[in-house]
């Protein structure tokens, strides 16, 4: 097995400074912004990109967290009951643009879960995907509107994203043949 950094931790975080200012420019100043997580991998980023609009245009985005797991398609009733948490929403997203944050874009079946997961909770104006990794291999017709790095990888190869810890950064582990 192979192990390969593909971005390190500071390249992580300009991706993340240049989704914020993305996401400023495409939600008219993020004025009326709600930044969800993806629990679990996905909470620390939202965290950070949470902490940047406050930063970079002085506004205090709600961020919380979304758990998907009671919408997951591959989940059978017992697991889903086994994995499940509260969703922690910081606010009415009635109205909102609510940015779905996640690590690794992939089959596209975790981001249709959080979609559900968030209209559950009521209408937002419009919902948005931040994808720190898109890696292709979509079964679902999901795109994220955010993207910090496209990386071309086979079905047998893995990517982890890693924010806490020594080892920070996102890695390709490959299953050598």
């Amino acid at each position: 097995m192979r192990k390969v950094m593909i971005m390190d931790e500071a390249t992580v975080l300009r991706s993340l400074a240049r989704i914020t200012h993305e996401i400023i420019e495409k939600t008219d100043g993020a004025e009326e912004v709600c930044i969800l997580g993806v629990k679990s991998r996905g909470v620390t980023l939202a965290e950070i990109l949470s902490e940047n609009l406050k930063k970079f245009a002085g506004i205090s985005a709600p961020c919380g967290i979304i758990d998907a797991t009671m919408y997951r398609d591959d989940y059978t009733a017992a697991q889903k009951k086994e994995k499940a948490t509260k969703s922690v929403v910081p606010c009415d997203i009635t109205g909102k643009t609510v940015v779905i944050v996640d690590d690794v874009l992939y089959t596209g079946r975790t981001a249709r879960a959080a979609i559900e997961a968030v209209f559950a909770l009521g209408r937002p104006k419009a919902v948005r995907l931040v994808a720190l990794i898109d890696r292709g291999h979509r079964e679902i017709p999901i795109r994220p509107d955010f993207v910090g790095k496209n990386i071309p990888t086979s079905r047998k190869e893995k990517v982890s994203v890693v924010m806490q810890g020594e080892e920070r950064g996102v890695f390709i582990v490959g299953i050598t043949d």
